[in-house]
């Protein structure tokens, strides 16, 4: 398993996620295994969000039920949650007093003292900075969190946060998959008036992460779009599909492998967060953290998934 330290932080981070949204129905000893087989395959980074599960902390609540974590085993874990989403009403709420009682509900359902990474999740319309700096200056004082980060948040969303809050952002969570690409494949087209492709739907999000040391965490890495189902053996992806079993069958891995690791072979040092509870599936994920695809590979996969290269 590739690791690296996350910039702006000192955690050796893996470039593999375990994401826990869908753990709510399982049994202990199912989210046991999840987690054991990820641990095995060198993943002790979680990824959390209050509103994961079918009520409030449901997904923390039940990781924490199921693992009952000694101190050393919290110690060897690296937790990420994500506050700001409210389905009931207001729908995103960045406000100090959100974020502190949030941050406090999460610590409680996880049983843990500290978070080690904070997320605003889907942006605020009415974000006011200056309230999301307060709350994050009172949780890094306490020790409550160690480090804070964004989702699906653009450049000048981000810039705008900067303005006021004194840590440093590290991570900013995006959709992205081979498919779902238009934040790397809009700069490849980038000039060319006559593809959908060249227009910009991210606002350069990738080469702003990078420049600004903004890890991107890429969720849904098998979606074929926005939620519209995997790619990985779907009829509407033949081309996609025949490239990928041909390289996995060269690096004698898994098709799951593959799609990993055209993101994580992206110079940008990404993460790829899963969101599956099969422990096969990830087992089969994590083998593609260091698959050293050819550019020639790379290429060869993006245009399999209908992307152009000019």
């Amino acid at each position: 398993m590739k690791t690296f330290t996350l910039p702006g932080t000192d955690l050796v981070v893996p470039n593999v996620v375990l994401g826990l949204m869908r753990i709510q129905e399982k049994t202990d000893d199912e989210v046991r295994e999840l987690v054991s087989v990820a641990r095995d395959s060198g993943i002790n980074f979680l990824d959390h969000a209050d509103v994961y599960g079918s009520a409030l902390h449901g997904c923390e609540r039940r990781f924490a039920e199921a693992l009952r974590l000694t101190p050393a085993d919290r110690a060897e874990l690296i937790i990420q949650t994500k506050c700001g989403i409210v389905p009931s009403g207001p729908y995103f709420d960045f406000s100090y007093e959100h974020i502190l009682s949030s941050v406090d509900a999460s610590l409680a359902a996880l049983e843990t003292d500290y978070i080690d990474i904070l997320l605003l999740h889907r942006p605020d319309a009415l974000v006011e900075p200056e309230e999301v700096a307060r709350a994050f200056d009172e949780l890094s004082a306490a020790g409550k969190v160690r480090a804070f980060g964004v989702s699906n948040q653009t450049p000048g969303q981000i810039e705008l946060l900067k303005r006021h809050v004194t840590q440093p952002l590290v991570a900013n969570q995006l959709q992205l998959s081979i498919t779902h690409a238009s934040l790397v494949a809009q700069g490849v087209a980038s000039n060319m008036a006559d593809l959908d492709q060249s227009i910009s739907r991210d606002n350069g999000i990738v080469d702003y992460c990078r420049l600004n040391d903004i890890t991107i965490q890429a969720w849904s890495p098998f979606q074929a779009g926005f939620f519209t189902g995997v790619f990985l053996g779907n009829p509407d992806y033949p081309e996609l599909n025949a490239v990928i079993d041909r390289l996995a069958a060269a690096y004698d891995v898994p098709p799951i492998a593959i799609a990993t690791a055209w993101i994580t072979r992206h110079p940008a040092q990404m993460q790829v967060v899963l969101g599956t509870t099969s422990p096969s599936r990830v087992q089969g994920a994590a083998l593609g953290s260091d698959i050293p695809l050819t550019r020639a590979e790379w290429y060869e996969l993006f245009r399999a998934a209908g992307h152009a290269v000019p």
